[in-house]
């Protein structure tokens, strides 16, 4: 498919994934070819044969989030003080049509770096996505996620992590296990910020929230999430060290974003809770004795 084309099929949006990276080579296999579609004002990313969206942009607004999960991964906010956002780094894993980035970079004015593995997803978002060329404050990265967290020199290099890593299949995250978020631990400075969507097909929400704690909690980090978008696009938000603000800084700092932003933060509070407590195991009893069997 031409990734420079408009699709000729019905525009309407469907349901929200966004692209991601894997860890095995691309030269070992084919990447999907990108492509665009538009519907009421909205311009769309597809990968590959499939319906579904990659990422949006606005087309009279297209500094501002389009999608209700991409602003919802912005809830780092309320974790940072707004006076450090100066010195704030943010790499964001998954470039999708690049509005995280945009917004990072173009409204929030922070050194953003992207991580992609797709040549043909950052392609599109430069010609047919406004994504600026690379600067002082703005980095693309071509390169694979799993790879690049494992990297010593990328340890300790973000306060923010965002992480938005799908197929375009959307069926569940590609990189997804407890060895890639203790890396992405490792890429977090003292005192940094996890966030990732989590969407998927399969139910596999929880076994990726409990990977996510399991590299986060025992170095004193605590793991929050927001409820699910009507999507099912669910932010699970995570906390390197350190205590969470309290509920009065917390709301300073969500109606300070409401007022900066222009983002429905005061609303999140509401959203924001810990993880569903973990299912026990049903105990297991002892099958009894075998009457005809000697004792």
């Amino acid at each position: 498919m031409n990734p420079n084309s408009l699709l000729d099929e019905d525009p309407s949006p469907a349901p929200v994934a966004t692209p991601g990276t894997r860890r095995k080579p691309a030269a070992a296999r084919r990447l999907p070819a990108a492509s665009i579609s538009e519907f009421d004002g909205v311009r769309f990313l597809h990968l590959g044969e499939t319906p579904w969206v990659q990422g949006a942009m606005r087309l009279r607004k297209p500094q501002a989030l389009e999608l209700e999960y991409v602003q919802r991964m912005m809830v780092w906010l309320l974790l940072r003080d707004p006076a450090l956002l100066d010195t704030t780094r943010v790499v964001q894993l998954g470039l999708g049509a690049a509005a995280l980035t945009r917004f990072c970079h173009g409204v929030l004015d922070l050194h953003t770096t992207a991580v992609e593995l797709n040549p043909q997803v950052i392609a599109a978002c430069r010609q047919w996505f406004r994504l600026p060329a690379n600067g002082e404050r703005l980095e693309v990265v071509e390169a694979d996620a799993g790879a690049w967290v494992t990297d010593p020199a990328h340890h300790g290099s973000a306060e923010v992590l965002s992480i938005d890593l799908y197929d375009h299949q959307a069926a569940a995250p590609v990189l997804d296990d407890e060895a890639f978020y203790r890396d992405c631990h490792a890429v977090l400075a003292d005192g940094g910020v996890l966030v990732v969507n989590l969407f998927g097909r399969n139910a596999s929400f929880t076994r990726s929230a409990r990977r996510i704690e399991a590299a986060f909690a025992p170095g004193g980090g605590r793991v929050l999430m927001l409820a699910p978008t009507e999507e099912g696009n669910t932010i699970v938000v995570a906390l390197k060290d350190g205590a969470l603000p309290d509920d009065a800084v917390l709301r300073a700092r969500a109606e300070w974003v409401a007022e900066r932003c222009k983002l429905k933060a005061v609303r999140w509070l509401g959203l924001l809770g810990p993880l569903p407590p973990a299912r026990r195991k049903p105990a297991t009893t002892a099958a009894p004795p075998d009457p005809g069997s000697p004792t």
